[in-house]
């Protein structure tokens, strides 16, 4: 592995508008992912993992404007035109996204989806397109693909459907895939064998992976650094082994307090009191400040700094512990 950037992201922003008001989800953070790694991202919902990423790959909403800088390699992402970027998308960097129904176009075969990028982004006619769709389909157990690929999206279970994503999203080869909550909508059975089939590609592949989620197992078995997401700003990163045996923001202890551990006897989980900030109106100092059991005075008036306290250790927290 080595330690040169494939994604850097300085001083992102995103904001939405709506007719209450400006939404501020996500808040001025940085972060890199370097080549052969896999990230990950975890937080609750509404945290904004998702929106950073949706920033990445220039798929926000019309609503929503993103400033700062999103580097590719060397190429600002924000800056690149339509065209460019989608030289780049599918390529270069692709993204699996948590609902493959509403992904996959319903109208069209997946062997046209599936071809239709080959086509575009590699310049191979239809029968190599659909050979190697089907090679693919195959590497993600799909059953008897070369007669599936005919089908439409709604003839295939929760499963196959997100199998069919997993194969879209690697069909350039990309050398950065993002994964966005991408077994959240199936039953354990076929959670277990997605995320085996994406333990299979951090083995065998050297690209960077991206892997958004609120379970702190998947981030356990899969990652090896972690970004701790709350209201929009990064609170705490670090490898797995340290956020998982020496957390250092009070959030990234609650979270891990709240999840079951087999080593550990206990008769009830612990909870996060309180909610989230209102991302229209957030707070002028620390934005976890109401729900943490460690706050004092300069939590609540003073915004704490995004800083290192250790190799490859950042936090967002006022206090030491």
């Amino acid at each position: 592995m080595t330690n040169k950037p494939i994604l850097s992201v300085e001083n992102l922003k995103v904001v939405f508008k709506t007719p209450e008001g400006p939404v501020k989800a996500v808040n001025n953070i940085s972060f890199t992912v370097n080549d052969g790694e896999v990230v990950g991202v975890v937080g609750e919902s509404g945290s904004g993992k998702s929106q950073v990423f949706m920033s990445v790959m220039g798929l926000l909403a019309t609503n929503g404007t993103a400033t700062g800088v999103i580097r590719y390699r060397d190429i600002d992402l924000l800056g690149l035109s339509r065209d460019k970027l989608d030289k780049i998308r599918g390529r270069h960097m692709s993204m699996i996204f948590q609902d493959p129904m509403t992904s996959l176009n319903p109208y069209l075969t997946v062997e046209r989806q599936m071809t239709e990028v080959l086509e575009i982004h590699r310049n191979m006619s239809r029968t190599e397109a659909r050979q190697q769709a089907v090679q693919l389909l195959e590497k993600v157990q799909i059953p008897s693909a070369a007669q599936r690929i005919s089908m439409y999206p709604h003839e295939f279970s929760g499963g196959m459907r997100q199998r069919v994503m997993i194969a879209m999203a690697l069909l350039c080869q990309p050398q950065l895939l993002i994964a966005d909550e991408p077994t959240t909508a199936l039953d354990v059975t076929i959670q277990a064998q997605i995320l085996e089939l994406m333990r299979t590609l951090k083995r065998t592949k050297s690209n960077a992976m991206v892997l958004i989620t609120h379970d702190l197992g998947v981030i356990a078995g899969l990652c090896d650094r972690v970004l701790v997401m709350y209201a929009g700003r990064i609170v705490e990163q670090g490898t797995v082994q340290d956020i998982f045996y020496n957390p250092q923001h009070p959030y990234t202890m609650g979270l891990l307090k709240s999840m079951p551990r087999l080593d550990v006897k206990t008769d009830r989980l612990q909870t996060i009191a309180g909610q989230p900030p209102n991302l229209q109106h957030l707070p002028i100092g620390c934005s976890f400040a109401d729900r943490c059991q460690y706050r004092q005075d300069i939590c609540i008036s003073s915004k704490p700094e995004f800083r290192q306290i250790a190799p490859q250790r950042y936090k967002t927290c006022h206090l030491n512990f």
